[in-house]
């Protein structure tokens, strides 16, 4: 390999990067709660994003465990930029050869907001010509073939501060890879795990999600009954990357296999009254390995009832926003009141876009939490069952939900990050 060919060596191992952990809206201290049983105490809280410190394994293990997170970021630079000046130098001083060789698939994408420079598409010329002009330092070329590995910059334009952040994930964490098609009005697999973590189920808790649809709630449960991390079957940009060894991922990925324990027993059910949505679940939990783990059945509400004492309801009805649907989903909601009333010592958590839900439930809410399934505003309304967050009688749970309340018996929980 010529030395126009060859990346210049990783950043030294022991070097802190700055990391970011994109986050959906509301569930900003749910990720840090993440972050921090894996060990990455260092960490600050702000809107969509939780900032922490860590060196390549973090990048490795972030986007492996992390069930609530949307993406993981390194944060290359951060300075004033008011013209396109400022910000093509400020994009030139970065040491991009570091990370990006001769042959690297760079794109740039753009934001702007409250910002002098508000022409995204003049930002992102400005800055990939100063990527250019930076990788020629190394690289003595005249044309850059993109042929390799995929690297995603971003220029985010906030308030005239220009962040500029490489994206080490590539798509997106709710992508687990299980999920291959989806049925109407589907929930992303990391708002599915962030109610189950919100919920603070324990897995020695029954669980029914009686509108499992193509199941990702009851899924998503057992991912984190078993102590699974939800990225051991995808693959990530940065795994591509030379400037990562090979090896770092290998041992991210064992250590995610050592921990996982398929020989615990859960009591997760899923319920739905369409087949089709029913036959989806089923190849999804073949496709993740866990057909034992889940029972589907096709049930109506009307004929569910308790099997076990001191359960948890997670669910995802419909929202009954289109036309016609509404004196249904009306219908749905309170056949759910009814359900909790004969479950009268479980928790239930129910999110919804409905405003009235609570009254056709049949109570107020002990909690309710704002979250977004996608673009839609909703309400996690929060039930708490009599041994909700307490050691329940006849269970191996110590009240306090999963362990570390994130939903993994992190890996380095407790080292330093």
């Amino acid at each position: 390999m010529s030395e126009s060919q060859r990346p210049a060596s990783s950043p030294a191992p022991d070097a802190k990067l700055r990391l970011i952990a994109t986050a959906p809206m509301g569930l900003e201290a749910v990720v840090a709660r993440e972050l921090k049983g894996l060990g990455y105490d260092q960490q600050t809280v702000e809107n969509g994003r939780v900032r922490f410190a860590g060196d390549e394994q973090a990048i490795c293990r972030a986007n492996l465990w992390l069930r609530t997170a949307d993406r993981v970021l390194v944060e290359m630079a951060s300075f004033p930029a008011t013209t396109f000046e400022e910000l093509f130098q400020g994009v030139r001083a970065i040491p991009w050869e570091e990370w990006i060789p001769s042959d690297g698939c760079f794109i740039v994408n753009g934001r702007s907001h409250q910002s002098q420079l508000s022409s995204v598409p003049a930002c992102q010329k400005v800055a990939e010509k100063a990527v250019v002009e930076r990788l020629r330092q190394r690289y003595p070329l005249e044309w850059f073939p993109k042929s390799g590995a995929r690297y995603s910059i971003e220029v985010s334009l906030l308030k005239n501060v220009a962040t500029i952040t490489l994206d080490t994930t590539g798509p997106g964490l709710h992508k687990r890879g299980y999920r291959k098609l989806v049925t109407e009005a589907p929930i992303k697999e990391t708002l599915a795990a962030a109610m189950v973590l919100l919920s603070r189920w324990h897995p020695d808790r029954p669980f029914l999600d009686p509108c499992c649809g193509s199941g990702t709630i009851p899924i998503e449960a057992a991912l984190i009954g078993h102590n699974l991390a939800p990225g051991l079957h995808r693959t990530f940009d940065a795994e591509a990357w030379g400037c990562i060894p090979a090896r770092v991922w290998e041992e991210a990925r064992e250590e995610g296999f050592d921990l996982a324990d398929y020989d615990r027993k859960l009591d997760i059910r899923g319920s739905d009254i369409d087949p089709g949505a029913l036959d989806l679940a089923q190849q999804h939990l073949r496709a993740v390995g866990l057909s034992r783990s889940v029972r589907l059945e096709r049930r109506a509400l009307q004929d569910l009832g308790k099997d076990a004492p001191y359960g948890y309801l997670i669910t995802n009805p419909p929202y009954g926003e289109r036309m016609g649907e509404r004196e249904a989903v009306e219908a749905l909601y309170r056949d759910i009141g009814r359900l909790a009333r004969r479950l009268e010592d479980w928790s239930v958590f129910v999110i919804t876009a409905h405003k009235g839900f609570e009254r056709l439930f049949g109570r107020r809410a002990d909690r309710k939490r704002k979250l977004y399934n996608g673009r839609i505003e909703c309400d996690l309304y929060q039930y708490e069952g009599p041994y909700h967050g307490r050691r329940a009688p006849g269970t191996g749970d110590h009240g306090g939900g999963v362990p570390a309340e994130d939903g993994t018996r992190a890996p380095g929980a407790g080292q330093d990050g």
